[in-house]
């Protein structure tokens, strides 16, 4: 999962995931515009094995999260290849330039310049979550799949408990997320999850132990997303008396 080479930052011509547009609007008569993109909404799958009493994670490469740090890192953050913009700033590696440094290392390259950070910078902990782009099924339906396809879970949609929706990155896409809780045990374990590779997918399974849970959720250190933290803050509050445990942080 961490050996990323061959990085190249280039213009997004088309893609089958986003759209970016630009709305132009007045508002109490004064003339605005905003850029957004389009994007699908989305279903995540907070999970809980009843066996162990811990919480079921996915761990993967974010893209996204890794430029963010890269650019943190450099004096002229990387620019798509080509650009008039990138031409005087810190381009990215060559096709045949690993991409990849020591980790924990903040060595400099050839021109002086810290090279990019290792590729953990781009590691995330998330929820199962998936995309809302099968009109034939369900949002539960698609949860079930994506639980397990992601994490390895035969779950029946009638044991997914519709939390909430909302929206996610109301400045930039407004995509709905909605989010669904589902209790497995081990015996519910059918293979071991991971993804689907043909669709560039890359994913490990990762547990937390329940009593960890709140640490984990706080621990500035460990990337996760705000799902992550809205789910175990829901569990806590919602389900502790269930599971007999405390809610203080």
């Amino acid at each position: 999962m961490e050996q990323i080479s061959n990085l190249q930052v280039v213009p997004c011509a088309s893609s089958d995931y986003l759209k970016a547009f630009t709305v132009r609007y007045s508002q109490n008569g004064t003339k605005k515009s905003w850029d957004f993109m389009r994007t699908h909404d989305s279903v995540s799958v907070l999970i809980f094995n009843t066996t162990s009493h811990c919480f079921i994670l996915v761990k993967q490469f974010r893209p996204a999260v890794y430029m963010c740090e890269w650019e943190k890192s450099m004096p002229t953050p990387p620019h798509p290849e080509g650009s008039q913009e990138g031409s005087e700033g810190c381009p990215a590696p060559a096709p045949d330039e690993p991409a990849t440094s020591g980790e924990g290392q903040e060595s400099e390259g050839a021109a002086g310049q810290p090279e990019q950070p290792p590729a953990s910078a781009g590691v995330t902990f998330e929820l199962c979550a998936g995309l809302v782009d099968k009109p034939h099924l369900s949002l539960e339906e698609i949860a079930r799949q994506e639980v397990l396809e992601e994490c390895g879970y035969d779950v029946p949609v009638a044991r997914l408990r519709r939390i909430t929706s909302y929206r996610s990155g109301v400045g930039v896409t407004g995509a709905k997320q909605t989010m669904f809780y589902a209790e497995v045990s081990d015996e519910d374990r059918v293979s071991e999850g991971g993804g689907k590779p043909q669709e560039g997918e890359l994913i490990e399974v990762v547990k937390v132990p329940l009593h960890e849970a709140m640490t984990f959720a706080y621990d500035e250190s460990i990337p996760k997303t705000m799902g992550v933290i809205f789910s175990f803050i829901w569990f806590h509050s919602s389900m502790s008396p269930k599971y007999k445990i405390s809610t203080n942080v």
